[in-house]
């Protein structure tokens, strides 16, 4: 919209070579700093970036709390039976060992280390598009750098030279837009869906230990809510 306030037109800015250049650059350079399985990671988040999700941890907490009332009445043995209604794999695997008379630390260090081994992983996936952010400006910076060479080759024409001095430089606009306007705000929204799921879970670790506790589970309650606060 600026570009057609200041009189300019779209066709200005629609420059197949220049595309090509900084894309392919862009990709390129993406591939060979990226291992594959963080490729990989990085399409597949990108594709669910704009399927917002609603959150599942109130119905998390409500699951939570029902169990610790269960174990409070009876025993932490006699959750057993109930494991196959609970709709979370994360904390269905807690409570398993809590039955299995695995310790809390032990417990608590397996699913920390497993949240901790995801969060990296969709982190590294996140990053590929933040390394897409950070490569595409200086790929367009080389691709106006080639059309200003093309162009000093022609000056025997003057009549092209403000016509192709403005082509080259619109090498640069694709890098620095598509940085700032797409790779770098989806790198950045990926990472805080990375931050939500590892939230999350840890708030899962934190009430399925408290299961089998002496707490009363409208304190556990009180206290796993305030994970939601966070997230406001």
């Amino acid at each position: 919209m600026g570009n057609l306030l200041e009189g300019g037109h779209m066709s200005s800015l629609l420059q197949l070579t220049a595309f090509i250049i900084v894309m392919a650059g862009t990709i390129g350079a993406v591939m060979v700093s990226s291992t594959e399985k963080d490729l990989k990671t990085g399409m597949n988040l990108a594709k669910k970036a704009f399927h917002k999700e609603p959150s599942r941890m109130k119905e998390r907490i409500h699951e939570i709390v029902d169990c610790a009332r269960f174990v409070r009445k009876e025993n932490i043995l006699a959750l057993e039976p109930r494991l196959s209604s609970v709709q979370d794999p994360f904390l269905k695997g807690i409570l398993k060992n809590l039955i299995d008379g695995v310790p809390k630390e032990t417990i608590r260090e397996i699913f920390e280390t497993q949240i901790h081994t995801e969060e990296e992983e969709l982190l590294s996936g996140a990053k590929v598009w933040t390394d897409a952010g950070g490569f595409a400006p200086t790929i367009g910076i080389i691709g106006a750098v080639l059309g200003l060479i093309h162009v000093m080759g022609n000056l025997t024409d003057t009549s092209k030279l403000g016509a192709g001095i403005a082509v080259a430089f619109v090498a640069t606009v694709y890098g620095v837009s598509s940085a700032n306007l797409f790779f770098l705000p989806l790198g950045n929204k990926l990472k805080k869906q990375a931050q939500h799921i590892s939230r999350e879970k840890q708030m899962i670790l934190e009430g399925g230990l408290l299961v089998d506790s002496d707490m009363n589970p409208l304190i556990i309650e009180q206290k796993l809510h305030s994970y939601l606060q966070k997230e406001a």
